[in-house]
């Protein structure tokens, strides 16, 4: 009781020496920010303006989320489908643990981009068509040495047995 009473008497001096504290503290306990919500989708331009300004962006580099009743608003799309391991490791970042710069937007599936989720990686070197027909020429490959090295079997050489003498009996079992 008198660990609850004393840290309560801290409260009421930190409270006289900064009253806005009472309200930080308050409005961060609560676990949820209005403004994580996004607001609604921009249908002028200067709501598109004002959002581009909210998270950050110029005007031009502004391009929210399709309005198809999914709920992003006016969340803009950011670069979504490269991971976080294709940024660059040794860039000094404000939160390196995940590779963000503090007022960075974050993709609206930011949850599926993570380091310890499936990522796309950069652009394969060569076109799907490239590798299939390099798997058929392989395939192909070793089907016709299958077929054209069908009748040259090859067997462990062994030889005739050898006898001193054709004909006779080099031993006999019975007394």
């Amino acid at each position: 009781m008198s660990a609850l009473m004393k840290s309560l008497c801290l409260a009421k001096k930190l409270n006289a020496v900064n009253p806005a504290l009472q309200a930080h503290i308050v409005r961060n306990l609560a676990g949820w920010n209005k403004d994580y919500k996004p607001g609604p989708y921009p249908k002028t331009d200067k709501e598109r303006e004002a959002a581009a300004k909210k998270y950050y962006l110029l005007p031009e580099e502004y391009k929210p989320y399709a309005d198809n009743g999914l709920g992003f608003g006016d969340y803009p799309k950011v670069g979504g489908g490269l991971g976080i391991e294709n940024k660059d490791n040794y860039y000094p970042y404000d939160y390196p643990e995940h590779k963000r710069n503090f007022n960075e937007p974050i993709s609206a599936d930011h949850d599926l981009y993570s380091e310890d989720r499936y990522s796309q990686p950069d652009v394969p070197r060569y076109s799907g068509a490239y590798y299939f027909t390099c798997f058929l020429g392989v395939m192909t490959g070793c089907l016709a040495l299958y077929y054209w090295l069908e009748d040259k079997k090859m067997y462990r050489p062994v030889a005739a047995k050898q006898y001193p003498a054709d004909g006779v009996k080099h031993y006999t079992f019975e007394r």
